[in-house]
C-alpha cells in the first residue's frame, strides 16, 4: 500500500542535503506489507468512482493521502450535517454549523509538519520525460518499480479520451503533444505497440498517425525525440548554447528572460549543442516505424522543423521568429558546427551552459524550479558525467515530483505546499473559532517560520541571472529556493495575522527583521512603469521579445510579466504591515500602494473582470482584484472599478446562485461560463468573497446568500467539499489542478460571509 511521507530524507546521504531538515517535503513510499483489508477496500473503492466518472470530472479528489491522514488521526466528524432548503433563511447559526464541519476537516488533513499536501498537477507532459530521461540514463527500472509503473498506466488510462488521444492537460481535448508523449510513456515502461486496457496503444498509434504523425509535434516534443532517437536533431530549431555568453547589452539576453523559459532552453541548449542521441535500441527503432507515416531515412527533416498540429497551435509563430530560426539553422550552425569554431566557441560556450545547469542545481538542491527543467537538467548532468555526483544528487530528487490519486501517479510541478498553507490559515483564522482549531494554526505558524528562505543564493547570484530571494517565501517548501511574490505576500499577511493572536495558541511571533527582509523582496519587484508587481524576478524586458516564444501550445513565456493576483496580494500585505510596523520604509510602502491600485484599476478589463493568470480565470482575477482595493480604501461608492465589477459578478450569477467559469476562459480570454451555467464550488466561494469585499451586503444581500447556500447545501457528510472542475492555470493555455482550493476558498468564503453579513439568530 502506498504512503504519504512527510518531511523525511535521507540525512546521511551524500547524495542528499536540505536547508531546514526536508519540512515541508512530501514523497510518497510504497510497503507492501501495509494497509488492513478495510483500508485497502477503502482505496479501491476511490479508483473505481474515479474511474467511472473519469469522462465527467477530469482532475482527481486526490482522495488517498486524505484517507490516510484520516485514520492516522482517527477523524470523525462529529457535528451534524445541515442544508437550506428553498425559501429558508440562512441564519447565524447554520452558518457555523457549516463552517465548524468545513474547519474541523480541514484540520484533519493537515501534515504533520504544519503544511497542507496537495496535488499540483493536472498537464499530461510533466510525467514522460521522467520515464525517457530514466530510459536513456539505464535507471528506469530501479526508480520506477512494478508499482511505480502500474499506477503510471492507471494514470495514463484514466485520461485518455475516448478518441484514442490525450491532451495537453487532463480537460483539454486530444493534442499531438499529450498523445505522444503518453504513447511513448506507455512503451517504454514495457507495453507492446497493441498492449493496454482498452486497447489504449493502438488507439493512441490511430489518433497520431491520423492526424498526420510524429512530425507535426510542437517544438518540445521535437527536442525530447531527438534525444530519444525517434527524431533528429536536423528536424529541429537551433538553440544554440552560445546565447550562454553573449554579451549583456544584446536584447534577448539571459538576463532578460523569464526565469521557467530560461531554465528550459539552459539544459536543451547543451543538449542540442552536443547533438545528444540516447542509445538506439531495437524499441526507439520500433517506435520510429509507428510514429511517423514514411520511412525514416525518406524524412526531409529540413522540412518539418516548422509543422505543428492545428490541434496543439495556440501561439502560432511570427514570420520574424521563423526567419530568425533559419537564419540560424541555414548560417550560423553550420559554421559553429565545423574547425575551428566548433572548437573556440562551440566548446566554450556548453562548458558555460553546464556551469549555469549546476549552479541552479546546487541552489535547489537538485529539485531544480520545476518539473519541465528537471529530467533536462538531470539527463544534461548524466551527458556530461554518467557517473558524476550531479546526475546521482539529480535521482535522489526524483521522488519530490512524485504524486499519486486514485486516478494513478503523476508528477506535479513542484508542489504548492506553502502557498496551500498560507491561503489555507487565513481561512482558519477567518472562522473565528481558535480554540477549536489550535493545534492547526500552531502547526501552520511553525510550517511558515521554517518554510521562509533564510538567505540569498550562493556565490554571484546577479552573475547567474538571479533576483535576490532572502525574505521570500516558495511555492512549494525552502529547498526548493525560488523565491515567489504572491507565496511572499500572502505568507507575509499569515504571519503578521499570527502575530496578534496568543503565543499560547499560535506559538510566538516572527521576528521583526524577517519580516522586514520580506518587505525588501516585494518592494524590488514593484515595475516602475506600471505599478504592478512581477512574480520571481523583475520585470521591465521589451514586450516585443514574446515574438520570439518558440512554444506553440503557451503564451507570454519569454519574459518576466507583471500580475494583478500577486500586485493584489502584495497591497493586502502591505496594508496590515503599515498597521503594525508604521515607521519601516513607510514612504516606499505607501508610494507602492498607490501605484499597484492604479495598475490593477489600469487591468480592468471591458466587462468590469480582471484577468486572471493563475487561477481560472476572470471570476479568481476579479477575487484578488477586489480584495487589494477594499483594503486600500476603495470602495463601491468612491471607485468606479468597483462598481463594474459587481455588474460583472451579478450578470455572471447562475440560477442556482452559485458562479461556474470554464478552462476556456483561459486561453481565449473572454470570460466563458461552463456548459449549462452549471457552479462549482471554488467560482462561488471566490464571487461571494469579491461581493463582500465590494459591499454588496450593504445594497442587497440576496445574491450573497443564494451563493452560501449553494456552498453549505453542497458540502460533504465529512465536511469536505465536492471535486468538480480544474482550477488552476499558467501561460494562459495549460490548467494545473489545485486540489485544496475546494476546501480553502469555501471555507473562507462561510468565515467572511458570518462575520461580515448581517444574519438572523
Amino acid at each position: 500500500m502506498w504512503r504519504l511521507k512527510i518531511a523525511e530524507g535521507d540525512k546521511s546521504s551524500p547524495y542528499m542535503f536540505t536547508t531546514n531538515n526536508f519540512v515541508g517535503r512530501q514523497i510518497w513510499e510504497f510497503d507492501p506489507n501495509a494497509g488492513s483489508p478495510e483500508e485497502l477496500a477503502e482505496v479501491e473503492e476511490a479508483r473505481q468512482d474515479f474511474y467511472k466518472n473519469r469522462h465527467n470530472v477530469k482532475p482527481a479528489g486526490d482522495l488517498l493521502w486524505r484517507l490516510q491522514f484520516l485514520r492516522e488521526k482517527n477523524f470523525k466528524q462529529r457535528i451534524p450535517q445541515v442544508k437550506v432548503k428553498d425559501g429558508e433563511a440562512i441564519t447565524y447559526e447554520t452558518a457555523t454549523t457549516a463552517i465548524k464541519r468545513a474547519a474541523h476537516y480541514f484540520s484533519a488533513i493537515q501534515a504533520s509538519d504544519g503544511h497542507w499536501p496537495a496535488e499540483n498537477a493536472g498537464p499530461m507532459y510533466f510525467l514522460p520525460p521522467f520515464v525517457f530521461c530514466l530510459y536513456i540514463t539505464g535507471h528506469l527500472n530501479t526508480v520506477f518499480t512494478v508499482e511505480h509503473r502500474r499506477e503510471i498506466l492507471r494514470y495514463l488510462y484514466n485520461h485518455q479520451h475516448e478518441d484514442g488521444g490525450w491532451g495537453v492537460h487532463v480537460e483539454a481535448p486530444s493534442s499531438m503533444f499529450g498523445t505522444v508523449f503518453s504513447y511513448l510513456c506507455m512503451r517504454l515502461l514495457g507495453l507492446g505497440p497493441n498492449d493496454g486496457e482498452n486497447n489504449a496503444c493502438a488507439r493512441a498509434r490511430k489518433w497520431i498517425r491520423d492526424h498526420g504523425g510524429v512530425t507535426y509535434i510542437p517544438s518540445w516534443g521535437k527536442n525530447w525525440l531527438s534525444i530519444l532517437g525517434i527524431f533528429e536533431w536536423s528536424g529541429t530549431n537551433p538553440m544554440p548554447p552560445e546565447f550562454w555568453i553573449l554579451p549583456s547589452f544584446v536584447p534577448l539576453h539571459p538576463s532578460k528572460m523569464w526565469c521557467y523559459c530560461r531554465l528550459v532552453y539552459m539544459p536543451v541548449s547543451y543538449l542540442y549543442g552536443k547533438r545528444f542521441v540516447g542509445p538506439i535500441t531495437p524499441l526507439i527503432q520500433q517506435l520510429r516505424e509507428e510514429l511517423h507515416t514514411q520511412p525514416y531515412n525518406e524524412i526531409n527533416w529540413r522540412k518539418v522543423r516548422h509543422l505543428c498540429a492545428k490541434e496543439d497551435l495556440y501561439y502560432p509563430h511570427p514570420f520574424v521568429q521563423e526567419l530568425l530560426w533559419d537564419t540560424l539553422y541555414l548560417a550560423s550552425e553550420p559554421l559553429l558546427t565545423r574547425w575551428p569554431l566548433n572548437k573556440l566557441i562551440r566548446q566554450k560556450a556548453l562548458k558555460e551552459t553546464m556551469k549555469f545547469i549546476h549552479y541552479e542545481d546546487h541552489n535547489s538542491r537538485y529539485i531544480t524550479i520545476g518539473c519541465v527543467e528537471k529530467p533536462l537538467c538531470m539527463l544534461a548532468c548524466w551527458v556530461e558525467d554518467p557517473n558524476g555526483i550531479a546526475f546521482k544528487k539529480h535521482l535522489n530528487r526524483i521522488a519530490d515530483y512524485i504524486w499519486l490519486g486514485e486516478d494513478g501517479m503523476k508528477v506535479q510541478t513542484f508542489g504548492s505546499q506553502t502557498w496551500d498553507t498560507a491561503l489555507g490559515l487565513q481561512a482558519l483564522m477567518a472562522c473565528n473559532i481558535a480554540d477549536e482549531v489550535e493545534s492547526a494554526l500552531g502547526k501552520g505558524h511553525d510550517y511558515l517560520k521554517k518554510a521562509q528562505i533564510r538567505d540569498n543564493p550562493v556565490g554571484d547570484y546577479k552573475g547567474n541571472f538571479r533576483h535576490f530571494s532572502k525574505g521570500a517565501w516558495t511555492f512549494s517548501d525552502q529547498d526548493h529556493g525560488w523565491q515567489v511574490s504572491d507565496c511572499t505576500a500572502e505568507g507575509l499577511k499569515c504571519v503578521l495575522q499570527l502575530s496578534l493572536m496568543p503565543p499560547e495558541i499560535v506559538g510566538e511571533k516572527m521576528e521583526p527583521e524577517r519580516l522586514y527582509d520580506a518587505v525588501n523582496f516585494l518592494l524590488s519587484l514593484q515595475d516602475e512603469k506600471t505599478g504592478g508587481l512581477a512574480v520571481w524576478e523583475r520585470a521591465g524586458a521589451s514586450l516585443l521579445l514574446e515574438w520570439l516564444n518558440p512554444v506553440e501550445f503557451l503564451e507570454d513565456l519569454i519574459v518576466e510579466h507583471t500580475y494583478v493576483e500577486c500586485t493584489a496580494s502584495a497591497i493586502e500585505a502591505f496594508m496590515l504591515f503599515k498597521k503594525l510596523y508604521p515607521h519601516h520604509r513607510k514612504k516606499e510602502i505607501e508610494n507602492f500602494i498607490v501605484k499597484a491600485v492604479q495598475y490593477i484599476e489600469d487591468e480592468q478589463t471591458a466587462d468590469g473582470s480582471w484577468y486572471g493568470n493563475w487561477g481560472i480565470c476572470f471570476i479568481y482575477g476579479t477575487c484578488f482584484a477586489l480584495g487589494g482595493l477594499q483594503v486600500a480604501g476603495k470602495t463601491y461608492n468612491n471607485c468606479l472599478a468597483i462598481r463594474r465589477a459587481v455588474d460583472f459578478l451579478l450578470n455572471a450569477q447562475s440560477d442556482d446562485g452559485g458562479w461556474g467559469e470554464s478552462y476556456k476562459s483561459c486561453p481565449n480570454k473572454i470570460y466563458t461560463p461552463l456548459e449549462g451555467k452549471r457552479s462549482t464550488v471554488v467560482h462561488t466561494a471566490l464571487a461571494v468573497l469579491s461581493l463582500i469585499s465590494a459591499g454588496q451586503a450593504d445594497r442587497d444581500p440576496t445574491p450573497i446568500h443564494r451563493g452560501v447556500k449553494l456552498l453549505i447545501n453542497s458540502q460533504l457528510e465529512n465536511g469536505d467539499f465536492p471535486q468538480q472542475e480544474i482550477m488552476g492555470v499558467f501561460m494562459r493555455n495549460c490548467m494545473l489542478h489545485y486540489a485544496e482550493y475546494r476546501n480553502i476558498f469555501p471555507l473562507r468564503a462561510l468565515a467572511e460571509y458570518r462575520k461580515r453579513v448581517p444574519l438572523p439568530n
